[in-house]
């Protein structure tokens, strides 16, 4: 699927995030989330999250789409939406595996209503990321 080139693309891809969070399994949290990456081709890969009743085996929405815009052959990230049921930020884990792919990604928060919506970026989210220099 490719973004359409309007002014409301960041909104466009706001609605793929919550298109995904419906298919989100989450049983123990009731936390549930989409995401949607836009690639820097226009392609938007999705995902949701998957919980487990062992909480270290649930996969998170954002990891889930990065792997299916990989598995896709992107590498070239440019934004990431996420529709959650609750105020929220991405976690320590997905924001360093973020970092692994766009370190200067855009991201744009939404609640499940449309009502909040907060724009932010990885650098603002993860400012001292894990790494190795080269």
């Amino acid at each position: 699927m490719k973004i359409p080139p309007h002014p409301d693309s960041l909104q466009f891809l706001l609605s793929q995030a919550a298109e995904a969070r419906r298919q989100a399994y989450a049983p123990y949290s009731e936390f549930f989330v989409g995401a949607a990456l836009l690639c820097s081709d226009g392609s938007i890969h999705r995902g949701c999250n998957v919980e487990n009743a062992s909480y270290g085996l649930t996969q998170c929405a954002e990891r889930v789409a990065i792997a299916n815009a990989i598995t896709a052959g992107q590498r070239h990230f440019v934004a990431l939406a996420l529709s959650l049921t609750k105020a929220g930020t991405p976690c320590g884990a997905c924001l360093q595996v973020m970092q692994e792919f766009a370190p200067q990604l855009r991201i744009i928060l939404g609640d499940e209503t449309g009502k909040w919506v907060r724009e932010t970026s990885l650098p603002d989210l993860l400012p001292q990321p894990f790494g190795f220099v080269k």
